[in-house]
């Protein structure tokens, strides 16, 4: 049996979403059919979108390598049809589950109050330094540029999903600062984000951070490390006005 070499995080984090949705909907609807391991990759007929079947051939250690007779696969962009296939390798006609399908595109909130444990917490702090791989400099040729952009995204979209998931705490706001530092210096080092994915990723996690107050004002004093700095874009500016406002209503109360 060949196993790939690829799994479906890397399949769903590194793949837009709207192929991986699709791609999803035809592999649960069983519209991946002979299926079969041929050389070092699959083999698989595919339903299109008008019940007609495309052949697939996908890489097993390369996701998004292999031939479609499709339109786009013809035209060497990734398809629908591939990843269907690449989901099959993997899952082997298991039905997806719906954490396995949901993909977020953008962090957000989970409004849950709460702390993580400790192998929890070890666990998320591994995950955003896997995740913060994907986010390099730049030092490649043109040529490549886009797959330079595809590891960006992929970064972001790995930090989206753990964002999301954590409870709402002056311990995970402290991860979310740290996060937000940890990009930020990786900013000053070369990363090319001319297309903004990291901006708008940053934005985003500041959105979430401002909830956070809202829902525990102990998570405003983690904000005073922002106090002085300035940043690429200057994204720490609403979270430090939060905590000048924070601070000053305290002294005035006092």
């Amino acid at each position: 049996m060949i196993i790939p070499q690829y799994d479906l995080d890397k399949i769903k984090f590194a793949t837009g979403s709207p192929t991986f949705e699709r791609a999803v909907e035809i592999y649960n609807s069983g519209g991946v059919i002979n299926f079969e391991e041929v050389g070092f990759g699959f083999n698989a007929r595919v339903r299109g979108s008008r019940g007609n079947f495309y052949n697939v051939y996908v890489s097993s250690r390369h996701y998004d390598s292999g031939n479609c007779n499709c339109y786009l696969g013809q035209n060497d962009t990734l398809c629908k049809h591939l990843v269907a296939t690449a989901i099959y390798a993997i899952k082997r006609g298991e039905r997806l589950t719906e954490e396995e399908k949901e993909l977020i595109i953008s962090p957000k909130c989970s409004g849950r109050l709460g702390e993580l444990g400790k192998s929890e917490l070890m666990e998320v702090k591994a995950g955003i330094t896997a995740a913060l791989r994907f986010l390099k400099s730049y030092t490649g040729p043109s040529r490549i540029w886009f797959q330079y952009q595809n590891s960006l995204c992929e970064g972001c979209n790995r930090l989206t999903a753990i964002v999301s998931k954590l409870p709402v705490s002056e311990q995970t706001a402290k991860l979310l600062v740290d996060l937000l530092l940890r990009v930020e210096n990786k900013l000053s080092y070369g990363i090319d984000d001319s297309d903004g994915t990291i901006g708008v990723f940053i934005e985003e996690v500041v959105m979430v951070l401002k909830k956070y107050a809202e829902l525990d004002l102990n998570c405003i004093a983690i904000f005073k490390k922002f106090c002085g700095l300035s940043t690429s874009f200057g994204w720490e500016e609403p979270l430090v006005e939060i905590f000048n406002k924070n601070l000053a209503a305290n002294t005035h109360n006092k």
